[in-house]
């Protein structure tokens, strides 16, 4: 494991695109190969929408006695809830957690906990219808969106990072959740790497071939986020952005999000490369 660091011709630019945002945005992101990253805002509690989705799939692996069986209803409901980002199948794989959304929802409170991430509440289902950084991270500007689920930048891209860490049997996710297995930190990157959606972090392969993006997302009428881990050939960084907007977010979110992982993997290449 490295530890954190800030590069301030990183952070500078990643300040400079989020505060560009045309509402409240907030970003993190850190290389895991090197360590070096910046942010802006990312302790910044937003509406979560989907992202806490990656939650629950971590908290179900932990719980799980070994790989979900192809073919079987956790299985079956993993793959919609990561790749199709399926409500449903979130709310039923809380149930099978402990009985409830809601007590579901605690479970995944815990896991999240356990790992030091505290900007983070589930607060029941999905609507059905069609870590210490060297890294600064703090509050710049908060979206008044009153209560409900949310999460923030850091704690996103920290749950990636501990979802990494543990599949190398390394990190905070497998020391605090002996059930959550190497294996099983494979097999949820195997899923995010089969995520079907509208691309964000991962315009940064558009002119940028061999680039790998794993990623989960999450939208609601005024909030628009993605969080994942970007592989290239010279190593893998994590990034986190989180956007909102009174009127609406849109696809100025999505843009936002590939200049993001541009910018990341321009820096990242000429200081690591």
């Amino acid at each position: 494991m490295v530890s954190s660091r800030q590069d301030p011709v990183l952070a500078r630019k990643l300040r400079a695109a989020a505060r560009a945002y045309p509402g409240t945005a907030g970003v993190y992101v850190q290389s895991l190969t090197g360590g070096a990253g910046g942010s802006w805002n990312a302790k910044a509690q937003f509406p979560a929408a989907s992202t806490l989705k990656l939650a629950i799939a971590a908290a179900v692996l932990a719980q799980h006695s070994g790989i979900p069986a192809p073919g079987s209803s956790v299985g079956g409901l993993m793959h919609s809830m990561i790749t199709r980002s399926d409500n449903a199948a979130a709310n039923a794989l809380e149930i099978w957690l402990a009985g409830s959304t809601s007590a579901g929802s605690q479970r995944v409170n815990s896991l999240m906990r356990s790992i030091g991430l505290v900007d983070t509440e589930m607060y029941g289902g999905y609507e059905l219808r069609t870590l210490a950084s060297g890294i600064p991270v703090h509050v710049d500007q908060q979206p008044a969106f009153g209560f409900g689920k949310h999460t923030s930048a850091f704690d996103m891209a920290s749950l990636l990072r501990a979802v990494w860490l543990a599949s190398g049997s390394l990190g905070p996710l497998r020391t605090a959740q002996p059930g959550f297995t190497p294996a099983d930190g494979r097999y949820l990157l195997w899923l995010l790497a089969h995520v079907g959606d509208v691309p964000k972090l991962d315009r940064v392969r558009e002119s940028n071939p061999g680039v790998v993006v794993l990623h989960k997302a999450g939208w609601v009428n005024t909030a628009r986020h993605d969080a994942g881990l970007v592989f290239w050939r010279g190593g893998v960084f994590v990034a986190g952005v989180m956007t909102w907007n009174s009127w609406g977010a849109g696809t100025s979110s999505d843009r936002l999000a590939g200049k993001v992982a541009s910018l990341a993997l321009g820096r990242l290449r000429r200081t690591e490369g």
